[in-house]
């Protein structure tokens, strides 16, 4: 099958995002209980190969302070992640065209990854 590519237009639109895994990135968040949506940081989880075909799969970040869920990590290295107040990567997960990704702002510590990977191993296992 042959791979996708994005290009931008000549419109003057930037090139989309394409995002390396365990990044955080910005995007206009889709809500599941309410129609709209708000930037909010994410975290990449699909490897660059997948996202060079125009489509991301993202974890949601949210502030540490909401009601856990099952599977909630908290983020302890929050300068590496770029974060500025405590927050958490929920198992809420979703794809997203790379066009909609705002900015990058960092990256997860290794061991912010491990926690992450160990959750989505018991909670997603394949």
């Amino acid at each position: 099958m042959p791979s996708r590519r994005l290009v931008s237009d000549r419109s003057g639109k930037k090139d989309p995002q394409v995002a390396d895994q365990w990044e955080i990135v910005i995007v206009p968040f889709p809500f599941s209980t309410q129609s709209g949506r708000k930037r909010r940081p994410a975290l990449v989880l699909s490897d660059r190969t997948f996202n060079r075909q125009g489509s991301t799969v993202l974890a949601m970040i949210t502030t540490a302070g909401h009601h856990p869920w099952t599977g909630d990590v908290l983020i302890t290295d929050l300068k590496s992640a770029g974060l500025n107040t405590a927050c958490l990567v929920r198992l809420k997960l979703f794809t997203i065209d790379n066009r909609l990704i705002v900015k990058k702002i960092g990256k997860l510590a290794m061991s912010d990854k491990e926690r992450i990977r160990t959750q989505l191993q018991a909670y997603l296992p394949w």
